[in-house]
């Protein structure tokens, strides 16, 4: 883990901190920077949060005259402004207060102070702060023991996680993001007040929630965020196809594997091969058409009968429902649906020329990808 000055010797934070002293205000980095730079975690887009005890915009126009940036973004409504310097992103913000009306995630805003802000922050771990001024530069600011949390690999909320998730229930879906990309664990009571709080969920528009769930698509391993959106009862609410896939009936002593935790261990098998965020989703769909196609013969036992067919026709309801691009992306997913039993009935030993020829046309550009997503469909045999 770094130490904590090493997190700000980025020359820009000199400038930030230069400002906040001619303006006579305080200045921190806090949040997301903090938290990574700690965790040795690169990205390749570079964000600093930024918050000062006073005027986030009057703070926004001060540094961008000294780095000579023409273009700030300025939001009123939440006191907040933002610059793009060399490819990094600032967001500046004044120390707030937040208070919420029950049928809305949009705060009611009020100035506060620096222990305010941090109080409003989702995670202690997103909450630890930096001073950027010059007579305490460098000092941390942690009243939550986020630096301990993160040594724990635990999230936590700094205050009641039912009021911190009543409040924002976007917070749930972002614990569950979280949990699955930096490999934490949610602590038991704020997963107990996800469980609880789960209906809220309601509230948020399905294009927030569905830039979580992609997140935590291309998780290393996503099966982790997916289960706990089941185990917690949002998957249900707004992606309940899939949870239809749960489950393992027995007729006779004849049982099919749980489709459900199969195409979960697809999932992760593509994500050792692809970061493609389609290819994934595909993955995902491969067999939702399987709870609409399952029938029970004594001779044959549990089939599935068409249900690529079937899950192919389910994509574009689905898309539009999440609010997924109903594009090239969303007929790249349908497609792989759809073919992706073809390359199995092709190692028949009786396989034709013309069948590989049909395969091939109707795959085109396509054809690695499905044959990836064909291996990746490749599971235990003893799959339950």
């Amino acid at each position: 883990m770094k130490k904590k000055l090493d997190i700000i010797k980025h020359k820009l934070f000199n400038t930030i901190g230069l400002c906040g002293d001619e303006l006579n205000m305080q200045v921190f980095v806090i949040g997301g920077w903090v938290r990574d730079q700690l965790l040795n975690r690169n990205s390749e887009e570079i964000e600093f949060d930024i918050v000062s005890d006073q005027d986030g915009i009057l703070l926004a126009k001060s540094v961008a005259r000294k780095l000579n940036v023409k273009k700030i973004s300025v939001f009123k409504t939440f006191g907040t402004a933002a610059i793009n310097y060399k490819n990094i992103k600032i967001e500046f913000n004044g120390a707030r207060k937040e208070s919420y009306n029950t049928n809305s995630r949009n705060p009611i805003i009020t100035s506060g102070s620096i222990e305010d802000d941090q109080k409003r922050r989702d995670f202690t771990i997103n909450a630890m702060a930096i001073s950027l001024n010059k007579k305490n530069y460098g000092d941390f600011f942690d009243p939550f023991n986020g630096l301990q949390d993160l040594k724990n690999n635990i999230l936590k909320t700094p205050l009641d996680p039912n009021k911190t998730y009543s409040d924002d229930p976007l917070r749930m879906m972002r614990a569950i993001r979280f949990s699955t990309t930096l490999e934490f664990e949610i602590e038991k009571t704020s997963l107990y007040a996800i469980l609880k709080n789960k209906e809220r969920i309601n509230i948020i528009k399905q294009e927030r929630i569905t830039e979580e769930l992609n997140k935590i698509i291309l998780a290393k391993k996503p099966s982790k965020g997916i289960n706990l959106l089941s185990e917690t009862g949002l998957l249900e609410i707004f992606f309940p196809e899939f949870e239809r896939l749960r489950g393992i009936e027995n007729i006779d002593g004849i049982t099919h594997k749980d489709n459900f935790h199969h195409t979960l261990k697809v999932l992760d098998n593509i994500s050792n091969e692809t970061t493609s965020l389609w290819l994934r989703w595909a993955a995902l769909m491969h067999d939702i058409g399987k709870p609409k196609t399952k029938k029970f013969n004594k001779k044959n036992g549990w089939t599935f009968h068409g249900h690529e067919y079937v899950g192919s026709k389910m994509v574009h309801p689905i898309f539009k429902r999440l609010k997924l691009p109903l594009n090239e992306h969303m007929k790249y997913v349908q497609k792989l649906v759809l073919l992706h039993l073809r390359p199995i009935g092709l190692s028949k030993e009786t396989v034709t020329d013309s069948a590989i020829r049909r395969l091939l046309f109707d795959a085109q550009d396509d054809i690695d990808d499905l044959m990836k997503l064909c291996h990746a469909d490749i599971t235990s045999k003893n799959e339950k």
